[in-house]
Formats: C-alpha cells, sequence, structure tokens
C-alpha cells in the first residue's frame, strides 16, 4: 500500500468553486479553511477571531455579509444565499447578511439574503433555515430543523423549536455563553489548519 492510498478521503464531493470570487475584509485572527466557498460580488467581512469550518459557503450576490467577532460557522452552512424569488429574478436585494458578535451557525444550516439579522450570541441549530429580511434577536436558540419565514421577527432570549413553537429564556444566559464560545474557539482553532491568503 502506499503512503498516498492511505491518506483519509472524505466521502463528500471536491469542494468547487462556483462563482466569482467576493472581495474580503478579514480579521488578522481569523480562521478560515481554504476549503470554505466565498462568492460573490459584494464585500464579505469576517471579523476578529471568527471561524469558518471546511465546506462552510459564505455567499455574497445578494448583498454584503458580515460576521461579527468570535463567531463560528461550521461546515455545509449557506450563509447568504438569495431566496427563491430574488433567485428567479436574477438579482439580489442588494442588502447585507448581518450576524452579530458569538453567534454559532452550526452543521447544514441556511441563511437567506435580503438584510437578514442574526443577533448577539445566537445558536442558529443544525439544518435550521432563516429566511430572507428575518431578524433574530440577541442571545437566542433555534433548535434543529428550526424553519424562520421570511421577515419574521423573534425577539431576544427566545428558543424556538423545530413545531415552530417559541418560548423566552429568562435565565442569564449571556455570560455562560460568551464564555463557551471563547472556549469552543480555543479549541477549533488548533484543530482547524487556517488559509486566508487564499481568498485575498
Amino acid at each position: 500500500m502506499s503512503s498516498s492510498s492511505s491518506k483519509r478521503h472524505s466521502i463528500l464531493p471536491p469542494v468547487a468553486q462556483a462563482g466569482p470570487k467576493a472581495p474580503v475584509r478579514f480579521s488578522s485572527s481569523l480562521v478560515i479553511s481554504d476549503s470554505a466557498i466565498l462568492t460573490g460580488a459584494h464585500t464579505i467581512q469576517l471579523r476578529t477571531e471568527s471561524l469558518v469550518h471546511p465546506r462552510a459557503k459564505i455567499e455574497s450576490l445578494g448583498g454584503g455579509v458580515d460576521i461579527g467577532k468570535r463567531c463560528v460557522v461550521h461546515e455545509r452552512t449557506h450563509v447568504g444565499v438569495l431566496s427563491a424569488g430574488d433567485r428567479a429574478a436574477g438579482k439580489g436585494s442588494g442588502t447585507a447578511v448581518t450576524i452579530m458578535d458569538y453567534c454559532t451557525v452550526e452543521v447544514g444550516s441556511t441563511i437567506e439574503a435580503g438584510g437578514t439579522v442574526i443577533g448577539e450570541g445566537t445558536i442558529v441549530g443544525v439544518g435550521s433555515r432563516i429566511g430572507s429580511g428575518a431578524v433574530v434577536g440577541k442571545y437566542c436558540t433555534l433548535s434543529p430543523s428550526t424553519t424562520i419565514a421570511p421577515g419574521e421577527a423573534v425577539p431576544d432570549y427566545t428558543v424556538v423549536f423545530s413545531n415552530g413553537l417559541h418560548r423566552r429564556d429568562k435565565r442569564d444566559v449571556v455570560d455562560i455563553r460568551t464564555r463557551a464560545q471563547a472556549r469552543q474557539l480555543e479549541v477549533l482553532r488548533k484543530l482547524i489548519p487556517s488559509n486566508p491568503s487564499k481568498f485575498q
């Protein structure tokens, strides 16, 4: 057995750059995998100590994308995807997707472009979808497979379940979540090789 055949291969197809290379503004402390995909015509800004996993796709065809400090964008997420109406019209809305500080966008989630805002400290659960123009408040938790309708506003400190039910979380989660996010980033920074120069 040769040494090249002993390398573990992913079962997923190879990552391909689909679309134009997006203009970017990166913090020097950013960690971004070289197999992440950044495409579009508008600026993608990733702030201090944020982390983008392999196979995450950030698209700025529908407007600029601004990801705050200490955010984690997991693999197979799609941030900035055009809504079905914008895609059919062949144009974006020209407005941004904004993800505030200390947010986590988990595996397989989709965030549509069109003025969509994810508030500080929010966790977007596995396989969730946030519609165009939705505003999710601070320190919310979207459980796995949750769908937030286009234009919907979710109040601060809300837990949204996949069946559409909501409840307010009155616990003091701010300090707990920011410390947990900092620890998670510390570990992931050691595990994910970063190559920001590929995107500049």
